[in-house]
């Protein structure tokens, strides 16, 4: 058998490390050339790494849990081949990352053991230190071993603040605490403002009552929040509403869709009409396809639409449609299709949800009316299209006005009002409803 290393691969240009959060095989298990062996999380979206060949999956390298930088081997892989095992002076072979986030091979040799050295009269071990804490925080080697050979407890490392992904605490961090550490790590004299006692006494007793349930958010989860809080802190956030008729649209729509699905082998959904309206009016108002840098803004001379997905999970990820310009309605249906399938799938790309310009989220697929979306950060402005309900409403013809039965729809339009003002914005959100109003019964596919 040949020993192959496998690679954690290239995941987008922005992302250079990864987290090792279930390893879908464990030591000994036989994996099948194509088939998935572990699952990743970036700070962008999660994946999976499969395997470029068959083979016996011999020892696992970095744990769940562990940060993994691109291009660092995860684990060693027994692969068919050669049957002369790997001795300390022969090549291997090596897994690399691939175009399409999965493994290549490539050789490499093997580098000899370092000896581990202990400072005389101290203790580098680390076996007293868990690597995940009860609190669900992870402790690299490094940092148990630092906290170790320093006499830092237990109790120490749970209370640094740490900068690293997910709160965890880094080298730097660790070390940035030693110099403190004494003034830190003095006992607190409770004083008669205390309240803690009282609501941990309260939580106890609802928890010993069985009323409630406490969950914790997993990571996605985590990450959106953060991101929310985040948008409301940086933009002061304005909506707009406007109602708009969208009688024609949907009527063609009905008309074209069967028609549609048989020539394209897609569905025609009502996003990639969205989408279609959201750009051409990006054109007419280019000042909403911005950002803001302190001072400045960043006029974006491409469009990059972000169409708001839910997950099984219920949680939320925003693929982004690059270039969305340059797609006709059939392109934007397939990549739309294309993009929300495999979202949630969980197999997108990190790349695939960054450098949106503008983001469109549709509230009417869970029936509501409208919403007031929350600006998706760097952006300045994302707009909410609602459900799609039939009422009465006034008809204007030559011969007078006249009651009818209308598809109408309410769009909303959340902007940053530090660059977007009322007029922009609202000038913006009527262009949309504009063309959409004024669908192309006649418009041939």
């Amino acid at each position: 058998m040949v020993q192959v290393e496998v690679i954690l691969p290239k995941m987008g240009e922005s992302v250079h490390e990864a987290i090792i959060t279930k390893w879908l095989k464990k030591e000994g298990d036989k994996v099948e050339e194509e088939e998935s062996l572990v699952e990743i999380a970036t700070d962008k979206v999660d994946s999976e790494v499969p395997s470029t060949q068959a083979g016996v999956l011999s020892k696992i390298l970095v744990q769940e849990g562990e940060t993994a930088k691109v291009g660092q081997p995860i684990a060693i892989l027994a692969a068919a081949g050669n049957e002369q095992q790997i001795s300390d002076d022969t090549s291997a072979t090596e897994i690399s990352s691939s175009s399409n986030g999965s493994a290549s091979v490539r050789e490499v040799v093997p580098e000899p053991a370092v000896p581990v050295i202990e400072h005389a009269g101290t203790s580098v071990g680390t076996s007293e230190i868990s690597r995940i804490s009860s609190s669900g925080k992870f402790y690299s080697p490094l940092v148990r071993s630092i906290a170790k050979t320093e006499g830092v407890t237990f109790q120490e490392l749970e209370g640094i603040q740490g900068t690293g992904i997910d709160g965890r605490v880094t080298k730097k961090d660790i070390l940035a605490y030693l110099p403190n550490r004494e003034e830190a790590s003095q006992p607190r004299v409770a004083s008669t403002q205390d309240t803690v006692a009282q609501p941990v006494t309260q939580l106890q007793s609802v928890l010993t009552s069985g009323k409630t349930e406490i969950i914790e958010m997993d990571r996605m989860r985590k990450l959106i929040a953060d991101h929310m809080v985040m948008s409301k802190q940086t933009s002061p956030h304005v909506t707009s509403f406007v109602e708009a008729d969208v009688t024609n649209l949907v009527m063609w729509r009905e008309k074209v869709k069967k028609q549609f699905e048989e020539r394209e082998g897609e569905k025609i959904t009502f996003t990639p009409i969205f989408v279609e309206a959201v750009v051409k009016a990006l054109k007419d108002f280019p000042m909403v396809n911005v950002s803001v840098d302190g001072t400045n803004i960043i006029k974006k001379k491409y469009i990059n639409i972000g169409v708001a997905a839910a997950l099984p999970s219920g949680n939320l990820i925003v693929p982004v449609i690059k270039n969305a310009d340059g797609y006709n309605l059939i392109g934007l249906a397939k990549v739309v299709n294309d993009l929300v399938s495999r979202a949630r799938q969980n197999k997108l790309q990190p790349d695939e949800i960054q450098d949106g310009t503008f983001t469109l989220t549709n509230v009417g697929t869970f029936g509501n009316l409208a919403g007031t979306p929350i600006i998706n950060q760097p952006q300045v402005a994302i707009l909410a299209t609602g459900a799609i309900i039939k009422k009465p409403a006034v008809i204007e013809t030559p011969s007078g006005d006249t009651i009818g039965i209308r598809h109408m729809m309410f769009m909303s339009l959340s902007y940053d009002h530090r660059v977007v003002d009322g007029f922009l914005g609202g000038s913006y959100l009527r262009k949309v409803a504009d063309y959409l109003e004024q669908y192309d019964m006649n418009r041939s596919i």
